[in-house]
């Protein structure tokens, strides 16, 4: 058990041989709620791939050593604190029953599928030793960070699929930081919309991404090309402070849909309900983008630490001044306030590119609303700023 201390990102770095089938036994374990081995990082199918996982396969019981695999987990603060370990002989020592299956493939997923094919095609084979290293944080954001930097120069892994490795432990961070949620639904616990605060697991990964790269237009499915895009990620998963400014931009984005959705009248038609504003993505990305752009600042220019924090606590502050006011307001009020007839009327104009079209119009809003200090008496300059 070979430990290193990462100052960089407070994490352990623990380095140790284990049998083929304890490993596998332990990936198993860790995916055991999401299906199989695939539901972290797809194993590559190409007609390349496949001839290179048979070599290695081939390689492996001519009796082949793998670099390590790369493997991730977020801790207590208690079980953190008692690092290093140097009375141990296992991980299974190390991190409790919880933390074993929550664990993340971060480097290795090809390696993994080799290693069991190899496995079931040899059953002696699972008897060999294999070098794993395991990644031990308190912070899901140190984990993410350590794990763009160790695969940014893998193309096949876009953003929301590096996202995904890691993201057990990010929805149980947004769970913990953010209590204005009131459901996360996901593929394990599937769910749909039907009130307030409520945001399935793949539109907050986006929400995360568009926090972070503050723009309206992300694209979770191709590869990231832009390596100013993933430059600017890397950069803002460094600050410290980035994660709990986006649980904070989570929160405010909650309050508002809350504050909105108690305008329930019952009317045909789109947009008739407050619930209605952020019953869709765009207006929760132009929002949360909104909010990062004061807060960050805009792309390649990026505010100080302490700037950051000075500016979420005034937007928090802000906000909650116009949740008061909301709350105080009449059902008749509220439908003044939130002209869904003006919003209905912009949205419903004929143009190509629908979707891009409605991010545009919600961002256009947001800022608006961010910049007047979410002062205005009504939403209408909102809806008729783009």
């Amino acid at each position: 058990m070979d430990w290193l201390f990462d100052a960089r990102t407070s994490c352990w770095s623990l380095q140790t041989t284990m049998t083929v089938r304890s490993y596998l036994k332990l990936v198993d374990r860790a995916h055991q709620t999401q299906g199989a081995l695939s539901g972290q990082r797809d194993v590559l199918t190409t007609t390349t791939a496949k001839r290179i996982r048979s070599r290695m396969v081939s390689d492996l019981k001519l009796g082949a050593v793998l670099p390590p695999v790369v493997v991730g987990a977020v801790v207590s603060n208690e079980i953190f604190d008692g690092l290093p370990r140097n009375d141990v002989a296992s991980i299974e020592e190390v991190l409790s029953d919880s933390d074993l299956g929550d664990l993340s493939i971060i480097d290795g997923m090809q390696r993994t599928a080799a290693i069991l094919e190899a496995s079931t095609d040899e059953p002696k084979f699972a008897e060999r030793s294999l070098r794993i290293e395991f990644w031990l944080a308190t912070s899901v954001r140190a984990m993410i960070y350590r794990m763009l930097v160790l695969n940014t120069g893998q193309v096949p892994w876009t953003m929301s699929r590096q996202l995904s490795v890691v993201f057990a432990p990010l929805l149980k961070e947004i769970r913990k930081n953010v209590p204005e949620l009131e459901k996360v639904p996901s593929p394990d616990n599937p769910g749909r919309r039907v009130g307030a605060a409520q945001y399935s697991s793949d539109a907050i990964i986006e929400l995360y991404i568009a926090f972070s790269l503050r723009k309206t237009a992300v694209d979770t499915k191709e590869a990231v090309s832009d390596e100013f895009s993933r430059l600017d990620f890397v950069e803002n998963l460094a600050d410290e402070e980035f994660q709990s400014q986006f649980y904070g931009a989570l929160s405010l984005l909650a309050l508002l849909d809350k504050a909105c959705a108690r305008y329930d009248q019952s009317e045909p038609g789109r947009f008739t309900k407050g619930r209605n504003i952020f019953d869709g993505q765009p207006a929760r990305i132009g929002f949360v983008v909104a909010v990062g752009a004061a807060v960050l600042g805009r792309p390649g220019a990026s505010r100080s630490a302490p700037e950051r924090s000075r500016r979420m606590e005034s937007l928090a502050a802000q906000e909650a001044v116009l949740i008061e006011r909301l709350e105080k307001y009449s059902i008749e009020e509220l439908a003044d306030y939130l002209r869904l007839d003006v919003l209905r009327e912009v949205l419903d104009r004929r143009v190509g590119q629908v979707g891009r079209y409605e991010r545009a119009v919600f961002a256009e809003a947001f800022k608006v609303l961010v910049d007047e200090e979410f002062s205005i008496q009504n939403l209408e300059p909102c809806w008729r700023a783009n």
